[in-house]
């Protein structure tokens, strides 16, 4: 839900009203769709809102293994951007020494997300609706090497922290809409928008869970 708004602008007017609640209290969006990276990409820089605008704040936080998205806009590097690298595999993390033998904890990642916030709140002097974006990419590896109720525990520390501070939270699934693992997370979070390619063209699909609304098949 960026900005732009770029063929995004739904006739039903509660539909909007909804969207504009969720970018104003804060939201937590499950990202799904088993496509290629470049169609969770254009969703995820949507989501992440216009970088030329100098009020973002943005948390990138992803397995160096298995990303879906967002490669090339994790790597960006500003005191509004923060991003926290992990391995699943074992093989160390930016946020981390190599020293430290395997993979950080779903605790210790969750413990990671709200002081990184914490530090970026403390940057801004405070945040504003929506000036916080976070992209987590994805969750398909901790809930490999994890059971779900640990991942969902990780979830519920990311997205309070994310609501606290108004922001908009995205989190890729590379999964069909359909997937066990995505009915299994949905009632985590406020929406779910599903994300496809057709005829070339890429598109997404949002279903806001508090009002039980879709929307229809929107061009990204």
């Amino acid at each position: 839900m960026g900005d732009e708004r770029q063929g995004f602008v739904p006739d039903d007017t509660a539909f909007a009203r909804a969207l504009e609640t969720l970018k104003r209290d804060g939201s937590n969006i499950l990202l799904v769709g088993s496509v290629s990276a470049d169609v969770h990409e254009a969703a995820c820089r949507q989501l992440l809102g216009a970088t030329e605008r100098h009020s973002r704040y943005r948390l990138f936080v992803t397995d160096t293994n298995d990303r879906a998205a967002c490669g090339a806009t994790a790597d960006a590097t500003s005191e509004r951007v923060r991003t926290i690298r992990y391995s699943t595999a074992g093989t160390g993390s930016a946020e981390q020494p190599e020293a430290d033998s395997g993979p950080p904890s779903p605790g210790t990642l969750g413990i990671r997300i709200v002081e990184t916030i914490d530090e970026l709140a403390e940057t801004a002097g405070g945040f504003e609706p929506s000036e916080l974006r976070v992209c987590v990419d994805s969750l398909l590896p901790l809930l490999d090497d994890h059971d779900a109720e640990t991942v969902f525990r990780l979830l519920h520390v990311a997205t309070a922290r994310v609501d606290k501070a108004r922001g908009m939270g995205h989190y890729h699934v590379p999964l069909e809409p359909d997937h066990d693992v995505v009915n299994l997370l949905e009632p985590m979070f406020d929406a779910i928008v599903t994300v496809r390619s057709r005829d070339g063209a890429a598109e997404q699909r949002w279903y806001l869970r508090e009002a039980d609304t879709t929307s229809g098949w929107l061009e990204l």
